[in-house]
């Protein structure tokens, strides 16, 4: 299962086991490095265009060297320097000696490490939505597939009024449609942190341009646009602020908590035997218990959630603690949340697609499982049709509440079957009435169906659309 060949040290499971390549590789050294490269080659760019003496020579030098990424040189200057933006300057200016005196002129680490991250982050934002949309184009056709299946429903996790599977199916999908909008708020709100300096006044840049504020503003302009941004902080202090990664832990924390409140509805659906996940020919469910199929990949989406979940607690406590301008117990941290929130949620979201492209829909069951409590359901409509052919509607309600208890009991203490109807069919109050017409399920399930066809056809297709999800691969094997 590992994708690594050393066994002797700890592996990252969500790198191992459950993350997308694609995913990993966004939160990679490599990616990350050759990110701080970029910075340095868009601000010498910049810097040059502004007439400080930085030559073509040594910005081409930069920009050939930009993946040429000597991870033990980098490693053994962090050893010495205990600094780890200042190693890399170092390993850079190896491979580009006539450029080494320019790389991260006038820059504080911040102005490469921060800049980096909101890349990273909008890449992973971006990654991120494209696996919802994914989920959501296999609820859309779970849902109309099932539009119009009646099912139990449950309120406390108690019977109640019957709705439809894939009504239930487009509860679940709702909440993705929210966290879609959230993850675009995100995106669109998402900025560099710009060109500041050690403590986001600029004055090292002011410094270098003597005193010209106005080439300054256009420094941070061209290196933002460089980097594909739209705009910078407007102010800032070292860091950008950490309100943004508490913000984007949140949207993730999101995402985590529709996914889990989908996957605990699929395992207590699992329980009934009326709705299974994917199971495969070969799969073990216990190693004791050979017949079990368990819905280990729900319970797998749980178990990520919930640790998604916690982790949205990390990044309010480190925003709410960088004093002044900014303090360094930030670093540690979000090396761990940001990467490791972001893996999580592509986990989750493969795991919802594989699942919800290959559910198992037991209706026969389901439609038994809604019979048993059917003649409960429905005394509802038997005391109004028994009220409308005259009845005392007071005293019909007495009768039913009588004779509904009596079958419940019977159920209870005997196990024996619900004789409510049998009970209401002896019952001179209630002759006259069709009640076997009243056990018809598709009677009790409202505008289910209808809201099924409005919530595809007015909110979900036009993301598809949107997002030309037809376009996209099949639901992966996890």
């Amino acid at each position: 299962m590992s994708r690594h060949t050393s066994h002797d040290q700890y592996d990252n499971a969500l790198v191992d086991r459950y993350a997308s390549r694609e995913m990993a590789e966004i939160w990679s050294p490599r990616r990350k490095f050759r990110t701080w490269r970029q910075i340095w080659v868009a601000l010498a760019e910049a810097e040059a265009d502004l007439g400080l003496p930085i030559t073509q020579a040594q910005i081409a030098e930069l920009r050939a060297h930009v993946d040429d990424i000597d991870f033990d040189t980098a490693a053994r200057y962090e050893r010495e320097l205990r600094h780890d933006v200042m190693a890399h300057v170092h390993a850079f200016g190896d491979v580009c000696p006539s450029a080494r005196g320019i790389i991260h002129l006038g820059a504080t680490s911040c102005d490469i490490t921060d800049n980096a991250d909101l890349l990273l982050i909008g890449e992973s934002l971006r990654l991120v939505r494209s696996r919802l949309v994914a989920v959501l184009e296999s609820l859309g056709d779970f849902a109309r597939r099932y539009r119009d299946l009646p099912c139990l429903g449950l309120t406390h996790l108690q019977p109640a009024q019957p709705t439809t599977v894939g009504k239930r199916a487009c509860l679940w999908a709702y909440e993705l449609v929210m966290d879609l909008e959230e993850i675009n708020h995100r995106l669109q709100r998402l900025m560099a942190r710009g060109i500041k300096g050690a403590t986001g006044t600029q004055a090292s840049f002011l410094e270098l341009f003597g005193g010209d504020e106005s080439k300054v503003l256009s420094l941070e302009d061209l290196v933002v646009r460089k980097l594909g941004f739209h705009g910078s902080c407007p102010i800032t202090g070292q860091t950008y602020s950490r309100k943004i990664d508490s913000e984007v832990l949140g949207t993730l924390s999101h995402v985590a908590q529709s996914a889990h409140k989908a996957a605990t509805d699929l395992r207590i659906w699992q329980s009934r035997k009326e709705i299974e996940e994917p199971f495969e020919a070969s799969q073990i469910g216990s190693s004791a218990m050979a017949y079990k199929r368990n819905p280990m990949r729900c319970e797998r989406m749980c178990a990520l959630a919930r640790f998604v979940m916690s982790l949205e607690s990390s990044g309010a406590q480190t925003a709410a603690t960088q004093w002044m301008e900014r303090t360094l117990d930030d670093s540690a941290n979000r090396r761990l949340t940001l990467p490791q929130a972001f893996l999580a949620v592509d986990a989750i979201l493969l795991l919802y697609r594989n699942v919800t492209a290959g559910l198992v829909v037991y209706s026969n069951v389901i439609a038994r499982n809604l019979a048993e409590e059917l003649p409960f359901l429905a005394s509802e409509a038997i005391m109004l049709a028994a009220a409308v052919k005259g009845g005392d509607r007071q005293l019909l309600h007495e009768r039913i509440r009588r004779h509904s208890h009596a079958a419940a009991e019977q159920v209870k203490q005997t196990g024996g079957p619900n004789d409510l109807l049998d009970r209401l069919k002896a019952d001179e109050a209630f002759a006259g009435v069709d009640l076997a017409g009243a056990l018809d399920a598709s009677r009790y399930v409202g505008r289910a169906p209808q809201q099924v066809d409005y919530f595809l056809v007015r909110l979900l297709e036009p993301i598809l659309e949107r997002y030309n999800t037809r376009a996209m691969a099949p639901a992966p094997r996890v």
